[in-house]
């Protein structure tokens, strides 16, 4: 039994890092966050977290941890792919599990090559097999295509949860998806538009 409380004890320390972690990398940023700091949220001394982490990047590792959880779009008619790929975001990321590891991203990737280069690998291992599975896509022309739906879906994210933009914030699921479904399908959808030439008129 002692050596069950242990690991009980354990395992609650963990978790209460976890979360100061997840609160500090998403208020400052991961700069901005020290171990200290995470610590001294946790209440637990310094030593504890690195411990169980390791290091700061291994702390930021375990917070930042995403899985997109997509589901198979070459299930979902393909008229409806947009729809169902907002509406898929939007639950995973407004769930339980989704919220507090996106916050830590994106607020982290803006001032952080680490953190950058974690949503970037995210977006490229999870996204485009996912795009190039929902229609006869290329696996270049399924990156292109993954990269502007990421264009569309992190930048709702980010004024959404970070900036905490008023009027967007205030969109409830359903008009998000009405708003942005139709410019997703396009990514995914649409045949691959030819660049228009500019003339002399055209240029500034």
């Amino acid at each position: 039994m002692a050596e069950i409380s242990r690991r009980e004890r354990a395992e609650r320390t963990r978790a209460a890092i976890l979360r100061a972690a997840r609160e500090r990398f998403a208020a400052d940023g991961y700069e901005g966050t020290t171990i200290r700091a995470v610590a001294a949220a946790a209440g637990v001394d310094p030593s504890m977290v690195m411990r169980y982490y390791g290091s700061k990047q291994g702390l930021f590792a375990a917070a930042a941890e995403f899985d997109l959880a997509l589901p198979d779009l070459s299930q979902v008619p393909a008229e409806r792919l947009g729809e169902a790929a907002v509406g898929h975001f939007l639950a995973r990321w407004e769930g339980e599990d989704g919220g507090d590891s996106l916050r830590v991203l994106l607020a982290s990737s803006v001032t952080s090559a680490e953190a950058a280069a974690r949503m970037q690998e995210i977006f490229r291992a999870q996204l485009a097999p996912v795009v190039a599975a929902a229609g006869p896509h290329g696996e270049r022309a399924a990156a292109t295509r993954a990269g502007l739906v990421a264009t569309q879906m992190l930048g709702l994210a980010m004024c959404r949860y970070v900036l905490r933009l008023p009027p967007v914030v205030a969109l409830d699921r359903a008009a998000v998806v009405a708003w942005l479904g139709p410019v997703v399908q396009r990514y995914l959808a649409e045949p691959e538009p030819s660049p228009r030439r500019l003339s002399e008129e055209d240029e500034p």
